[in-house]
């Protein structure tokens, strides 16, 4: 066999092996379930962001922003794994898909976190509260642009009223429970 074909067979170091491929695929179904669950309070919130953040933190930047990436990709084509068991590009593109493509933008802040300063808990948590800020910045924005072009204007306290504010706390508590269970099943994940 000829020393190129060698090398051509050879695996490349930054190749996602199969146990990669595995865990992200995993992690893709924790994303949909997590979505799925409802926890009903004065505003209803989901576990969707949470299996955003966990995904990140057991999966690393690479494997959790594609495991992101495929979820979204998913619900894209119209498979049920958003919340509510809805699906379809409309549901990205409408008022509140801003705060679902934002998570490939928390995905990215918190891989590039990893990236400069490793892998330690304050690190992740960290990039988790920055992260859960810049999906809400960027969900925000993409509200009040689709709501202001099919309703009319909307003020910048309004719409974080009824899409930021009554939010903070579940979602803090997310990242506190997505933290923990990370610093105590990455050791598993990473065997």
């Amino acid at each position: 066999m000829s020393e190129k074909a060698t090398e051509s067979m050879a695996i490349k170091p930054n190749a996602l092996s199969t146990k990669d491929l595995a865990l992200t695929a995993l992690f893709v179904a924790v994303m949909a379930v997590c979505s799925w669950i409802s926890i009903p309070a004065t505003v209803p919130f989901t576990l969707q962001t949470f299996g955003v953040f966990i995904s990140i933190g057991l999966l690393g930047g690479k494997r959790g922003t594609l495991a992101i990436l495929i979820y979204l990709l998913l619900g894209a084509i119209g498979l049920p794994v958003f919340s509510g068991f809805t699906g379809g590009i409309g549901h990205l593109l409408g008022p509140t898909g801003g705060y679902i493509i934002g998570f490939i933008l928390s995905a990215l802040l918190m891989w590039l976190a990893e990236r400069l300063f490793g892998k330690s808990v304050p690190v992740l948590a960290a990039s988790m509260i920055a992260g859960l800020i810049v999906c809400y910045a960027f969900g925000t924005a993409w509200f009040m642009s689709v709501y202001t072009k099919n309703t009319g204007e909307i003020g910048l306290m309004t719409a974080l009223g009824w899409c930021v504010f009554p939010y903070i706390i579940p979602d803090v508590a997310k990242i506190v429970l997505a933290v923990i269970l990370t610093k105590r099943l990455r050791p598993y994940v990473d065997r």
